[in-house]
């Protein structure tokens, strides 16, 4: 009698601990799922980081652009390096595509002026700019001392102008009328007539855009 009630106790006592066994396993099997969820909804999140880094990735307006930028020497003077530590003038002498700008700068007397400015922005036409003038007049304008400097102060603004700047402005120069700019991303006009080729070029007194027209003053 004794061994039947034994043996019941011992069928009785596996039976309630048979459903909470389960239960454990069930319990474990649950948090699974759980910690994959968790781990799931953490991934955006780095997702997220990654999309915020994007735009530090980006080129931003700090930097020289334009098509004719390729064609700058990658290390020397004439570099981008290399003018950011010179005055604009000495900058643009170390640029060959700029060789007949600085024969008129010269020519004018306006290297000391243009070197000792504080904070401005020269709009510098290449040589091929130059090349598009006819030659009798190019010839007339470089031997008249007058009309040499009134067309290349027209070509400086006396404050530096970034390219958020050019988007839509009219700017007073040191010739004291006015030019105009429109553009936006990397392309900018001035005057409706001038293309900027390389843009934001740092000297150490200025902000070079260099173009591929010779602005001409309206009066």
């Amino acid at each position: 009698m004794n061994t039947r009630i034994r043996r019941a106790a011992v069928a009785a006592t596996a039976a309630a601990v048979l459903p909470l066994a389960l239960a454990a396993c069930s319990g474990d099997a649950d948090s699974k799922p759980s910690d994959s969820a968790q781990a799931a909804s953490s991934a955006p999140a780095g997702g997220d980081e990654k999309t915020d880094e994007a735009p530090d990735g980006m080129a931003t307006t700090d930097e020289p652009f334009g098509p004719a930028c390729s064609s700058v020497p990658q290390e020397g003077a004439g570099s981008f390096d290399g003018m950011a530590v010179d005055p604009v003038a000495t900058a643009a002498s170390n640029n060959p595509a700029l060789s007949t700008l600085v024969s008129a700068v010269k020519k004018a007397g306006l290297v000391d002026t243009l070197n000792n400015a504080e904070n401005i922005t020269v709009f510098a036409p290449t040589n091929d700019a130059f090349a598009k003038i006819p030659q009798a007049d190019l010839d007339k304008v470089l031997n008249d001392k007058t009309q040499l400097t009134k067309i290349l102060t027209y070509h400086v603004v006396g404050q530096k102008l970034t390219p958020e700047d050019l988007k839509s402005g009219s700017f007073e120069t040191l010739e004291k009328s006015e030019l105009t700019t429109t553009g936006t991303g990397e392309s900018y006009t001035v005057n409706d007539t001038a293309k900027v080729v390389c843009g934001n070029v740092k000297t150490a007194n200025a902000t070079v855009y260099i173009i591929d027209n010779v602005l001409m003053p309206k009066n």
